[in-house]
């Protein structure tokens, strides 16, 4: 048996971040529906899921017609089971993550992010890939300094994640 690896790079629709996760059965884009509206208010999203049986459809779901299309199409490019894409706006990943690792169905979050993203599969044969790792933004340019650490904290202020001092 031999292996091949190939690397997607995702194409973001504007203003919007991804989650990539892994899940194991039909109902996901109903529940990951649920999870996602019933989290923030306003919420923008399209998601997608590869069966891995069956009639290996992609199920998709969304109320945003551009991040439905974008969830379907990495999907496709994906090609892999069991694999769910969901591109969100008016929110971001930390808003829907804890909702959406509670989806009974979700066996693993892969992703989550809004930087440059790069998807490596591993083919096994023509009808069997899996996702076997991300990379996620740019590596580190150096240590946070005393400067770098305040405008981190005002940062998360701004977005109000944390109290103002």
């Amino acid at each position: 048996m031999s292996i091949k690896f190939d690397v997607i790079d995702v194409k973001y629709p504007s203003d919007s971040n991804i989650i990539i996760g892994y899940s194991h059965f039909i109902m996901t884009v109903e529940d990951l529906y649920e999870a996602l509206v019933s989290s923030v208010p306003g919420i923008r999203f399209g998601l997608a899921f590869c069966e891995a049986s069956g009639k290996r459809l992609i199920r998709h779901e969304g109320n945003d017609e551009e991040l439905r299309k974008a969830a379907v199409d990495l999907c496709s490019r994906i090609a892999a089971g069991h694999v769910f894409v969901i591109f969100i706006r008016n929110a971001y990943p930390i808003n829907v993550l804890n909702a959406i690792k509670n989806v009974k169905e979700v066996t693993r979050v892969l992703a989550a992010t809004g930087n440059p993203l790069s998807i490596i599969v591993a083919e096994i044969a023509p009808e069997r890939r899996g996702v076997i790792g991300v990379v996620d933004g740019y590596s580190p340019l150096g240590v946070e300094g005393p400067e770098d650490a305040k405008e981190r904290k005002e940062l998360v202020r701004k977005f109000g994640y944390k109290m103002m001092p």
